[in-house]
């Protein structure tokens, strides 16, 4: 065994290859050199964990190695240990200050486990800034260096493999730095990026003044960022970049970005504000090996683990495309056009994707595209669903590895697979997943009980409605639904806006028992939703409630003639705590009457899946 040992050190040695990290410190490309891994220590983040490494050619070694975010795996799953051997197949160098280069490992193959190599190989010693040897260095096996997080550098790469190594631009004197590196503790700096997004300007007014702005998403070789341009210079600089163009960027303000603040799927800690120092000038000397997007798709079937709100990158083949429809915005009463999409990718699982605007109306799935959206919005109504937003990018048949494995599985597998939907379709209380339910089989399998709402659809009636408290008057501002009080003076105050008016407006908020033959539900009833299920609007039963007497009965009329006429619900259920108690709170998501047609296909189809198992 010690023969062993011995022979493989000896081959592990001659594989290293010799004054390469002298080479990568002075800016001399190196084809795919074989480095010794002799130490890592993980970084915390707000974002991902980083890894941070010390490599040995076998002569010197480098202790500010970045390993980049996508390798992580490696190193959690042993596959990168103490002492391997690893060979660096994609890498990048940058220059993060004056005494400091950044070596950032972004692929990389492993030549020999370090459980097998079992020791240090050769004789290195620490480099100085300029890549050679220092006069004093100790010997790293008798003094190895002490790793020390300094100044919040510690940024990895989030990019993917693209280009072998990167190096500051020869033709030019601007020192550029990876995006990886920046923190708020540097003043001096120049990057050099691809614009990949630029929103819209955005105006506000509150209490605190008015404003715009309009934010730009920037990418290089080792990461990405998000920069923001405020008032004066969104006026200066927002007509002079343009997407998928190349600048250098410096003298802009580096900041945290803000817990709970970024609906973004910019993965990095930080973000930049544009100032009046800031200066953006097109990369005209060079053609940089810069990628144009940056993914990380996330799987279809992970959706469900995913947290609400959260923003994430999803790729997915169009299985369906409905009609576009106008909706209205309830705070502004503006009207918008929504289209939902169904992607499936190869984990057969679907789920819905929301597009608006024109994005809605310009979109054709006739032909099955692939679908890519970087920085969707994760949501939970009607199960799992993802909508756009408006840092969202979409891209219809990327030229990407992922969108071309997924058209082929489409092609060849999967159009006939029968998949499984994270969503409910807005079709209709028929269409789509509507997993059906009996209320008995709903209380069954505890549905509501879990850290999410479920949602099911049930063929019901309304046994019991409670008449009383069913109407209330409500504020009349357009995004306020708040109960008024009584001011007995002609004036109703709400307490949400903190104002008093003279005028009202009536809601419904029925609670009723739905039935069917297994068993029965108490729900809540909300606006619309109560108003179909009544058949009267609320405006109209407030004022017939309002004159109800023993000669006007219109009023009780109405409520009588709802119970035992049947309707497809669909309803949200979840467990919910009010007062330290915890209850079932089933609410009324939408209904329809039952259409005699439609539910005889349905039945008809639950019969020939019964069928298949007998």
């Amino acid at each position: 065994r010690g023969f062993r040992q011995t022979r493989l050190k000896r081959a592990m040695e001659n594989r290293l290859t010799a004054g390469a990290v002298e080479r990568i410190l002075n800016n001399q490309q190196v084809e795919k050199p074989v480095l010794q891994v002799l130490n890592f220590k993980p970084i915390s983040s707000n974002t991902a964990d980083r890894y941070r490494l010390l490599l040995s050619d076998g002569v010197q070694c480098h202790t500010y190695a970045m390993l980049g975010t996508q390798l992580n795996g490696m190193i959690t799953n042993n596959e990168i240990d103490k002492f391997a051997v690893v060979q660096l197949d994609k890498y990048m160098c940058n220059v993060v200050s004056p005494d400091k280069k950044v070596l950032i490992v972004l692929d990389l193959t492993v030549i020999a486990k370090g459980s097998s190599v079992n020791c240090r190989l050769g004789n290195p010693v620490i480099p100085n800034s300029t890549g050679a040897p220092s006069a004093g260095s100790a010997d790293v096996g008798a003094n190895r260096p002490q790793f020390q997080q300094n100044g919040g550098h510690d940024q990895s790469s989030t990019a993917p493999s693209y280009g072998r190594a990167a190096y500051p631009a020869s033709t030019s004197d601007v020192v550029v730095v990876p995006i990886a590196s920046l923190t708020p503790y540097q003043n001096r700096w120049t990057i050099r990026a691809r614009v990949t997004n630029k929103s819209n300007i955005r105006t506000w007014s509150n209490s605190k003044g008015e404003g715009k702005l309009f934010s730009l998403d920037l990418l290089d070789e080792s990461g990405e960022i998000r920069a923001t341009a405020f008032n004066a210079e969104c006026d200066r600089l927002y007509d002079i970049v343009d997407v998928n163009k190349v600048y250098y960027i410096s003298r802009a303000v580096i900041k945290n970005v803000k817990k709970g603040y970024s609906f973004s799927s910019i993965k990095n800690d930080f973000e930049m504000s544009f100032i009046p120092e800031t200066t953006i000038t097109p990369c005209d000397d060079i053609t940089p090996n810069i990628p144009t997007l940056q993914f990380n798709f996330v799987p279809i079937s992970r959706l469900q683990e995913i947290s609400k709100d959260s923003v994430i990158d999803v790729i997915g083949i169009c299985k369906l495309a409905a009609d576009v429809q106008t909706v209205t915005r309830r705070n502004t009463n503006q009207e918008l056009k929504k289209r939902d999409v169904s992607l499936v990718d190869r984990s057969g699982t679907e789920v819905s994707l929301t597009l608006w605007g024109d994005q809605a109306e310009k979109f054709d799935g006739s032909d099955n595209p692939v679908v890519a959206v970087k920085g969707a919005r994760v949501s939970d109504f009607s199960g799992v669903s993802l909508s756009l937003i408006s840092s969202s990018m979409l891209q219809i048949n990327p030229d990407i590895p992922e969108s071309h494995a997924l058209l082929g599985w489409y092609c060849k597998e999967g159009a006939l697979l029968q998949t499984h939907s994270l969503s409910t379709r807005s079709g209709g209380p028929m269409g789509g997943n509507a997993n059906w339910k009996t209320l008995a089989q709903a209380k069954a399998e505890n549905l509501g009980q879990g850290d999410k709402p479920d949602y099911y659809s049930v063929k019901a009636c309304v046994s019991i409605i409670r008449k009383e408290n069913c109407l209330y008057k409500a504020c009349p501002s357009e995004n306020c639904n708040k109960k008024v009080v009584d001011l007995q003076n002609g004036y109703y105050r709400c307490e949400k806006c903190a104002r008093e008016t003279t005028d009202f407006k009536w809601r419904l908020l029925v609670s009723a028992n739905l039935t069917d033959f297994s068993d029965g539900q108490w729900v809540t009833c909300f606006g619309k939703e109560a108003e179909q299920l009544i058949g009267a609007s609320a405006e109209d039963l407030g004022e017939m409630y309002s004159k109800s007497s023993k000669e006007d009965s219109r009023y009780e009329d109405i409520l009588n003639e709802v119970p035992f006429k049947p309707f497809i619900f669909r309803l949200r259920t979840k467990m919910e705590v009010y007062n330290d108690e915890s209850r079932l709170k089933t609410s009324v998501m939408s209904v329809a009457p039952v259409n005699c047609v439609e539910y005889t296909q349905k039945l008809l189809k639950d019969i020939a899946e019964l069928r298949k198992l007998l």
